[in-house]
């Protein structure tokens, strides 16, 4: 669909008919003698004449370049190419390579969540002959990619990276919490530190104005004025704050194993979020009818630099020649 702004090329036309000066000529000049002459009606002669070509110029210049953005082109250059995912150890992906024969192809590392996007969006920039090879730790994504050509995914699932959960308990109930926190086998810190995730401040007075921690835990809601009018959803307040991200809930302690479960999964689920899982290996080859992706093409940016500058030197210009 962006190839059809070329069609919109012949808006170039209005600024040569607008620097395209008629001027009307009344050749009518009163003689003492002019009454011993028949009378004429005054005869008017029209002149073309171009002004401001060097303005003229930059406007068509501006128009086309303003298409050319919209349309997005793209010129088909690379060929062979490997994409690593960031991380993905160098023996593995240089072996797998080395199997494709693509040990000489261009190598290129993106982040590992954003590969199939980005080559969603500049899979036109290869040649039709040019092969793709993906390579590493990528994410399963929600829904299968489909791509205009034939890419192959090889993918090596790294180790689960262990991270520590530390928890600071502010309350009057400490064994309570402590028994929440405890089954989970989260640390339990005694003063609040950096590696403090969570804080829990079961306390009527308002904590010190400098603490602050990813995810508090809050039951009484006069000490946090952002929950008066925060939402709730299943009986737990949200609000986000500058001390950090708040929760509160009238429920809390939970009295029982099973709210203590509960917690802990609201826990996991909306404040860590999903695991990733990795993509298993596959060859995506090229699907029928994909729809062109949103404008991306490697000349956009230069063309929007160079559309800039012509605007700015129009208004130049436009100001001089009136002047």
């Amino acid at each position: 669909m962006n190839a059809l702004w070329w069609l919109a090329l012949p808006v170039l036309l209005l600024p040569i008919w607008w620097h395209r000066r008629k001027r009307e000529q009344h050749q009518a000049e009163l003689l003492a003698t002019s009454r011993f002459l028949p009378r004429t009606e005054p005869r008017q002669t029209r002149a073309w004449r171009w002004q401001d070509l060097l303005l003229l110029l930059v406007r068509c210049l501006l128009l086309a370049t303003a298409i050319a953005w919209l349309a997005d082109p793209v010129m088909p250059s690379r060929g062979d190419t490997v994409i690593v995912a960031s991380g993905t150890d160098a023996g593995w992906a240089g072996r797998q390579a080395a199997q494709a024969g693509l040990e000489n192809a261009e190598r290129i590392e993106l982040p590992a969540a954003q590969a199939f996007a980005w080559l969603r969006a500049h899979e036109r920039e290869w040649r039709p002959d040019a092969r793709l090879l993906v390579l590493g730790d990528l994410p399963m994504p929600a829904q299968l990619p489909a791509f205009g050509r034939r890419i192959e995914l090889r993918t090596l699932a790294r180790p689960p990276q262990q991270t520590e959960h530390r928890v600071h308990i502010a309350s009057e109930r400490p064994q309570a919490w402590r028994r929440v926190f405890s089954a989970a086998g989260i640390a339990i810190d005694e003063a609040p530190g950096p590696k403090t995730s969570i804080v829990v401040w079961d306390r009527k007075d308002a904590p010190p104005p400098g603490l602050r921690a990813p995810l508090w835990l809050v039951t009484n809601t006069s000490t946090f004025p952002e929950l008066a009018r925060a939402p709730q959803v299943d009986g737990l307040r949200y609000a986000d704050s500058a001390r950090g991200r708040l929760w509160q809930s009238d429920a809390w302690p939970p009295a029982s194993a099973a709210a203590a479960r509960a917690l802990l999964d609201d826990w996991r689920r909306l404040h860590l979020g999903p695991q990733a899982h990795t993509a298993p290996s596959q060859v995506f080859e090229a699907a029928a009818g994909v729809r062109a992706p949103e404008p991306s093409g490697a000349l956009r940016g230069l063309l929007m630099a160079l559309l800039v500058a012509l605007f700015v030197l129009e208004r130049i210009l436009t100001h001089a020649s009136r002047r």
